[in-house]
């Protein structure tokens, strides 16, 4: 049976930014019809002579400035209305960065680029509220057994600093006690002969990231998990 077929390609990127205990994204107006001057996520077509990651690379980069070594393939999206134009397929992807690592600067298609805070959003084009929807959780659930989120601090760190990261992902509190007791158990974290003061609180002791130690966790697998309360 013949099969009459007429699909593209495209790609997305949710990049979530952490910053000074506030989760955000990276969005672009559009300066383009469909959806001219709505903000939505950063994204595009796929060229025929590039794979699915060279292109997320590329259109991020090109529309908003920013280059992340590393993103996770979220989920494909497939309706066949999500694109007034024409039949769209995108293939979303996620990663999480510090804002203030970049400088970045909208071109192509983006008329404006800006990080929003994830509870303040304005209304996207397409169905990037839902691609969006869908990566909030899917981070959640990956900072929930695996430790994710280290890049996000300083080299140093008050502990504070790597309970707070993650309440602010997840969105609810967590049982500190259990939190403190686990991340020092598999001893990915290690505790410096430096001290933080901030402001006349308690000094707190700084830690850091033990990152061949996770490496070997990783190959050798472990179960990680949060306790909220």
């Amino acid at each position: 049976m013949p099969v009459n077929q007429n699909i593209k390609v495209a790609v997305d990127a949710v990049v979530f930014g952490y910053d000074a205990k506030q989760l955000s994204v990276l969005l672009i107006k559009r300066g383009v019809t469909p959806y001219k001057d709505s903000w939505a996520l950063p994204g595009g077509l796929v060229q025929d002579n590039e794979s699915l990651e060279t292109a997320v690379t590329r259109e991020l980069k090109e529309e908003t400035g920013v280059t992340i070594d590393y993103l996770e393939q979220l989920y494909t999206f497939g309706e066949p209305l999500r694109d007034p134009r024409n039949r769209v397929v995108s293939v979303s992807y996620f990663g999480l960065v510090r804002p203030n690592h970049f400088t970045i600067q909208a071109a192509t298609d983006a008329k404006e680029v800006q990080w929003f805070p994830i509870t303040k959003l304005p209304p996207l084009a397409f169905d990037h509220q839902k691609i969006l929807e869908i990566a909030k959780e899917r981070l959640k659930g990956k900072l929930q057994y695996q430790p994710i989120g280290f890049d996000l601090l300083n080299k140093e760190f008050p502990f504070s600093d790597l309970e707070n990261l993650y309440t602010t992902i997840l969105e609810q509190k967590i049982d500190r006690r259990n939190f403190r007791k686990k991340i020092l158990s598999f001893e990915i974290v290690e505790e410096t002969d430096k001290i933080h003061q901030q402001g006349s609180g308690r000094p707190a002791k700084l830690f850091k990231f033990n990152k061949k130690k996770y490496n070997q966790l990783l190959t050798e697998g472990f179960h990680f998990e949060i306790k909220i309360v």
